[in-house]
């Protein structure tokens, strides 16, 4: 599966009264997906999921899911401090038409997270995952930061596709790139090499339902009695294209190995610059095209452009989500057209000389 480009990490909003209210929830996703993302994030750190009842959750998947547009990637946070737990919210996910379960390190018992715990809970949930893993690193928030040894390693596993590296430390993340470049994997993608997952495929098929065969992207190598993975998302031997019946979908084939994406916007000119593919950014969620912006000025070759633009977001997303954190970022939500609401307890509103400040540092990023 491809993962490269940006991708908000949507908020949960809220009534007043702390209930989720789920038509926001369809707003707001149905803005992001007329914006140049990649895909959409839900139940993420930014979207409140630890504060969220288990119905809640699942409920919150349903309704961004059926807001998505059927050309962007959708991954749901599914991590719960126990393996089975995490299993059953990703089968759910996974039901519902996710592509990509996000997956944070658990981190309650810290004494007791070490390699080998880590190690048996990533590799038993993704043998078992009906989708695709990506591991989620968030030292800030959990306590616990996962050694790049250890990722390395985890990203040998077939169903590991990425890791979210939240952490900031940009050399390592590029010792991460180092550590996986061996890893080789292939991605179906379209023929201007975005994203395409089985979930884009049945749309399309379902908009054509020209043969029995719609919905099924098939390699060549497969045709040929070539060798592929276990996992439906990736191909262990790339062809160097690709047949598909989706339609009138073109398709071909992209070598996409163990990708690696980050979380903090201040740094994403040099993550990309280290080797990152992309970044799933809580400042996204307030200002997505901003995000997007330096993303695609570092594809196009443009350093300069690409400076200028990180320069541009930095001081603001510094202070709106590391410091602020997710009622900083629903605040910019507010101003730049989206709802972004209250939090839930003991996340607190800003004051008003916070929002004062919020307001001068977005002053020239509204988008």
């Amino acid at each position: 599966m491809l993962l490269h480009g940006i991708f908000p990490p949507i908020t949960t909003p809220f009534y007043p009264d702390g209930n989720v209210y789920y038509k926001k929830i369809e707003h707001n996703v149905e803005r992001y997906s007329r914006t140049p993302v990649a895909g959409i994030v839900v139940l993420g750190s930014t979207g409140e999921a630890i504060l969220l009842s288990d119905q809640e959750r699942r409920d919150v998947l349903k309704s961004a899911r059926e807001a998505t547009a059927p050309n962007k990637v959708l991954i749901a946070g599914t991590g719960i401090e126990s393996a089975i737990e995490t299993l059953r919210l990703s089968e759910y996910a996974a039901e519902l038409g996710y592509d990509a379960a996000l997956i944070r390190t658990p981190h309650y018992y810290k004494k007791q997270m070490q390699p080998a715990n880590i190690l048996a809970f990533y590799r038993t949930v993704a043998d078992r995952s009906p989708l695709p893993v990506i591991i989620y690193n968030f030292p800030q928030a959990t306590g616990y930061d996962i050694p790049a040894e250890l990722v390395i390693e985890l990203a040998e596993h077939p169903n590991i596709v990425g890791i979210k590296e939240s952490g900031g430390d940009v050399e390592k993340a590029r010792k991460m790139v180092e550590g996986t470049r061996h890893i080789r994997r292939s991605s179906t993608v379209t023929e201007t090499f975005e994203a395409i997952t089985p979930r884009m495929g049945s749309v399309s098929a379902g908009s054509s339902g020209s043969n029995g065969n719609a919905g099924q992207l098939v390699p060549i190598a497969a045709l040929a009695g070539g060798e592929t993975s276990s996992s439906s998302q990736t191909i262990q031997k790339p062809s160097s294209a690709a047949v598909t019946v989706v339609g009138n979908l073109k398709t071909r084939q992209k070598e996409v190995g163990f990708q690696v994406l980050v979380g903090a916007a201040q740094k994403l000119h040099p993550s990309l610059e280290a080797g990152a593919v992309g970044a799933i950014l809580a400042f996204a969620s307030t200002a997505p095209t901003a995000c997007y912006e330096i993303y695609t000025a570092w594809k196009e070759g443009d350093a300069e452009l690409a400076r200028l633009k990180q320069q541009r977001i930095a001081a603001a997303a510094q202070r709106i989500v590391g410091d602020f954190g997710v009622p900083g970022v629903k605040y910019g939500m507010d101003l730049n057209g989206y709802y972004g609401g209250p939090s839930r307890l003991p996340l607190l509103p800003l004051t008003g000389e916070m929002k004062t400040e919020l307001e001068r540092l977005l002053a020239d990023i509204r988008n």
